[in-house]
């Protein structure tokens, strides 16, 4: 009887750790829109410039998931051609992106917005690094 207690009491803490974890989730525009304001000190009038921008950007990645999904499903994958204008479309938007940002944000803000981006793309490399050890 002792045993199975156990083992339950196991079971639940698990489970709860796990969806504990499960809560933080994607960001979502909002998340990400609060966390640019308190970092980069946004004004009301960013403010409103930045949240489609951000809106575009997740559909967009969004839509490029699913597709990636889509594909993997069919079992086909990309041609080296194809994987090479993927990139580049991934690359034109990111400029695109950075683009706009840096006409809606002052010097020392955009400064600021393209070392917290540097410092996001280290900690994915460094969290691939990991998974593939």
């Amino acid at each position: 009887m002792k045993n199975i207690v156990t083992i339950l009491v196991f079971v639940l803490a698990f489970t709860f750790t796990a969806q504990a974890q499960k809560k933080g989730g994607k960001p979502s525009a909002e998340k990400m829109l609060k966390k640019i304001t308190k970092d980069l000190s946004l004004s009301e009038d960013q403010q409103s410039k930045i949240k489609p921008l951000l809106e575009g950007q997740m559909a967009d990645r969004k839509a490029a998931m699913e597709k990636r999904k889509a594909t993997q499903e069919s079992g086909e994958k990309p041609s080296k051609e194809e994987r090479k204008q993927l990139n580049a479309d991934r690359k034109e938007k990111a400029a695109a992106f950075n683009t706009e940002m840096a006409s809606i944000l002052d010097k020392d803000q955009f400064a600021k917005f393209e070392a917290m981006a540097k410092e996001k793309k280290g900690d994915v490399k460094n969290r691939v690094k990991k998974q593939k050890n």
